[in-house]
């Protein structure tokens, strides 16, 4: 399966930024059939930014489709703000864009942190879902924070994981996510910037099944490393603003929600145990393990799944 799958590119017919807080502005487009119906592709991260491939995964002749970058990330003000940058404040900025664009229901499509974040707004809103597309499954739960680093990812890329640390300082007692927010915090330029690019060079290596480090290298330089590592850590070292266990504790406010749920067989960093109990929980779920890739949307039987995912909801 190739890329084909994706639909041609296309452009928006809204922009827009809205102001969300005295401090933060986040930027959104609509791109399709304004009339359709409403899908909200939210990014992962959190602090990646939304990217023109993800305007592709739907039918722009049926679908309203809408695409905002969380507080932070991609074209929102101030870029790569972590005050006043929590999962509770991005759940409220989708209410308020939902608002704003006066739409009722919308279908949520989410991947790896964009899957948290649906789940979280469709329980702390459950009558404006209409359903659900979740790829990448990640609870926000600190065994999942724990496998990934480094039982899974790490035992893996033993290279790639012995590189990471080599390149950040000895902290006792703080985590690798830590150690890396913390020299984010540093005053000096080239601190920040050597931490950074050793932290996305780790998890770009990791989350495709198989990419060289040439690869890596060539996609990092699409990528602000400095902002999107210390929204992640940022993130990580809080728990992601989630009780432990909140998402599946809470999951009886959608049982009666449709969901997709896809999840690559070999993704490491959001493993497909997870999504499968995220299944076990959702009544009106259906799952697909996709075979031999990774955790990344990039794949091409990754993206030709999506599509799939989304004409179920047309």
């Amino acid at each position: 399966m190739s890329a084909d799958a994706l639909f041609p590119e296309i452009e928006p017919f809204d922009v827009g930024h809205l102001r969300v807080s005295e401090l933060h502005r986040i930027y959104y487009e609509q791109v399709g059939n304004p009339s359709g119906k409403p899908l909200f592709v939210l990014h992962g991260g959190p602090g990646a930014g939304c990217s023109d491939t993800m305007r592709r995964y739907a039918d722009p002749e049926k679908f309203r489709i809408v695409l905002h970058d969380q507080r932070g990330a991609g074209r929102s003000l101030p870029f790569g703000e972590i005050r006043e940058n929590t999962t509770q404040a991005l759940v409220e900025d989708l209410e308020r864009l939902r608002q704003h664009l006066r739409i009722k229901r919308m279908i949520l499509l989410g991947g790896s942190w964009g899957s948290t974040l649906a789940l979280a707004y469709a329980e702390a809103y459950p009558d404006h879902v209409a359903g659900l597309i979740l790829r990448g499954i990640f609870l926000g739960t600190r065994e999942e924070l724990d496998l990934y680093f480094p039982r899974s990812a790490g035992d893996h890329f033993p290279e790639a994981y012995e590189r990471l640390c080599a390149q950040l300082p000895e902290m006792p007692g703080k985590s690798v996510p830590e150690r890396v927010f913390s020299l984010l915090q540093s005053p000096d330029e080239e601190v920040r910037r050597k931490a950074a690019r050793a932290w996305l060079e780790f998890e770009l290596k990791t989350v495709v099944l198989q990419r060289t480090d040439e690869e890596v290298r060539q996609e990092m330089e699409t990528f602000d490393p400095e902002a999107l590592a210390k929204i992640e850590t940022f993130y990580i070292v809080r728990d992601c603003f989630l009780e432990e266990g909140q998402l599946l504790r809470d999951i009886g406010k959608i049982q009666h929600i449709p969901a997709m749920i896809l999840n690559g067989r070999y993704d490491l960093m959001t493993p497909p145990v997870v999504a499968w109990k995220l299944h076990k929980a959702l009544p009106k779920s259906e799952i697909w393990f996709i075979e031999a890739v990774g955790h990344s949307a990039g794949e091409p039987a990754t993206q030709e799944a999506i599509v799939r995912a989304v004409r179920r909801f047309e």
